[in-house]
């Protein structure tokens, strides 16, 4: 047990960097901090999706509203499945992930514009 523990934390050690925001993603290499990365990206632009649906809605009557709602669930299962197809050519290797982040990340910019517009 001690025997494991010892040979796994030079591991855990390692990925503690990684975990905590560590990355400086302007000079990755490593596949697995390149996804980390684009996920990080996409978080970014999630929020400021956010940001620009909630300024939209502010604008709108209660219709407005609803149809602004139901417009972006369906633009959510759009993007979702748009961007599963995308990567799906990658299925299996280690640049998926960033391919299906950064396809969010473009799908997501290019729906603040529409909500901005």
């Amino acid at each position: 047990m001690i025997r494991t523990f010892i040979l796994a934390l030079p591991l855990v050690l390692l990925a503690a960097p990684a975990a905590a925001g560590g990355i400086n993603c302007s000079k990755a290499v490593v596949q697995m901090d390149l996804n980390t990365c684009a996920d990080q990206e996409y978080h970014v632009w999630d929020k400021k999706l956010n940001d620009a649906y909630r300024a939209a809605s502010a604008q709108e009557d209660a219709k407005g509203r609803e149809l602004l709602k139901q417009s972006e669930r369906a633009w959510i299962a759009y993007r979702d499945a748009e961007c599963a197809y995308q990567a799906n050519a990658s299925e299996g290797g280690s640049i998926q992930p960033m391919e299906y982040s950064n396809c969010l990340t473009e799908k997501t910019k290019a729906r603040i514009k529409e909500l901005q517009s």
